[in-house]
């Protein structure tokens, strides 16, 4: 990666940018930290996140002691070139110093506490679906149509995503968008539950569409 980019940011008084690392794949916020010149040079040089710390004055590399590191996956600056956007693989999905995944944990219901609480950070669509399905996986609940097909087993979950591939394609046939819209979101959902069911990650799912995505950039 080029770092002819950093001259052109407009750095504040303190020679400071704020900078937000997001989930690489399901585009969590997960934290926000200052960077330098000297943090943003050795980030893109090694591939670590590395900041830089205001109390301490002096660079350092996110999970030096904890072990959370952050992998640069992409970098993105806005319109007005004064914060930074960081795409990151987190290593131990832990962002926070707190525990947590994500430093945003609280909310307007949570107020301000000195214990973290286990709200996760919001992220992509499908994968607050997944989340709602492992869960229910852990905590059945009376009259749950996802606890209905894992009750089933893969008689039961695969039947159904058979049937919504069938009218997902019916629907492309009639070309009714609205229709088409509803069964792939029905399939995705099939799909979902079938992967919960045999313990395989909706993560892992979105990891081989980004690595293919990447494959198939370079290809062009």
């Amino acid at each position: 990666m080029s770092q002819e980019f950093i001259k052109n940011l407009r750095f504040n008084e303190n020679g400071l940018i704020p900078a937000i690392a997001q989930d690489w794949l399901d585009g969590a916020v997960l934290m926000m930290a200052w960077m330098n010149e000297e943090s943003l040079e050795e980030t893109i040089r090694t591939g670590k996140v590395h900041y830089w710390s205001r109390t301490r004055k002096q660079l350092w590399r996110k999970g030096e002691t904890s072990g959370h590191t952050q992998k640069l996956k992409g970098l993105r600056y806005d319109c007005d070139n004064d914060s930074i956007l960081l795409s990151i693989e987190q290593v131990g999905e832990v962002a926070c110093h707190m525990g947590t995944r994500s430093c945003f944990f609280q909310n307007e219901k949570t107020g301000l506490k000195k214990e973290p609480i286990p709200l996760p950070p919001p992220t992509d669509s499908c994968s607050e679906v997944f989340r709602v399905i492992q869960k229910r996986c852990l905590q059945p609940q009376e009259g749950s149509y996802t606890n209905a097909l894992l009750e089933g087993g893969d008689n039961s979950i695969l039947k159904k995503i058979g049937e919504e591939s069938a009218e997902f394609v019916m629907a492309c046939k009639d070309n009714d968008q609205g229709e088409i819209a509803n069964e792939a979101a029905d399939l995705i959902f099939h799909l979902q539950v079938a992967l919960a069911a045999h313990k395989v990650e909706w993560r892992d799912v979105l990891e081989v569409l980004a690595i293919r995505r990447s494959t198939n950039q370079r290809r062009k």
